[in-house]
């Protein structure tokens, strides 16, 4: 009976340290890289008065629109949105396998439970360019929701 319950624990804690590293290789795969990211940090960070056009298309990419004033003057605009969805779930279905259930069946008599949330994120930001093309102001907005 001892022998029962010890080979029964390790083998919940070898496939619980599994499930473990299943998930966060999981998160990994379908995470974006920071790198190709226009976050808030890097305008405050990177965008200042009097920088060039070319230097801003370096540190932020592309702008999503570009409009110009009657003056001929361009104004650069980055439009973000990110969704994220995290889940969690759970079940008791290795017990059930482990120690087998009244049912009879794998996994019978198991119960699951879980959660899940959804959040979205907005980032706009807003450059102005001078006559020279080097910025003359930009601001941003960000949300969450």
């Amino acid at each position: 009976m001892y022998q029962l319950i010890r080979t029964g624990l390790g083998t919940i804690l070898v496939v619980t340290a599994l499930g473990g590293c299943a998930a966060s290789s999981h998160v990994d795969d379908v995470r974006a890289e920071d790198t190709d990211r226009v976050t808030v940090g890097t305008v405050q960070k990177e965008i200042t008065i009097g920088m060039p056009a070319d230097q801003v298309a370096t540190v932020l990419g592309s702008p999503n629109i570009v409009t110009s004033d009657d003056q001929r003057r361009e104004t650069w605009i980055y439009d973000k949105i990110s969704t994220e969805v995290a889940y969690s779930r759970s079940s008791g279905t290795i017990i059930g396998l482990i120690f087998g259930s009244s049912g009879g069946g794998l996994g019978a008599g198991s119960k699951s439970a879980g959660a899940e949330s959804t959040s979205q994120r907005t980032l706009t930001v807003i450059i102005k360019f001078d006559e020279e093309d080097r910025v003359r102001d930009f601001s941003y907005h960000t949300s969450r929701f």
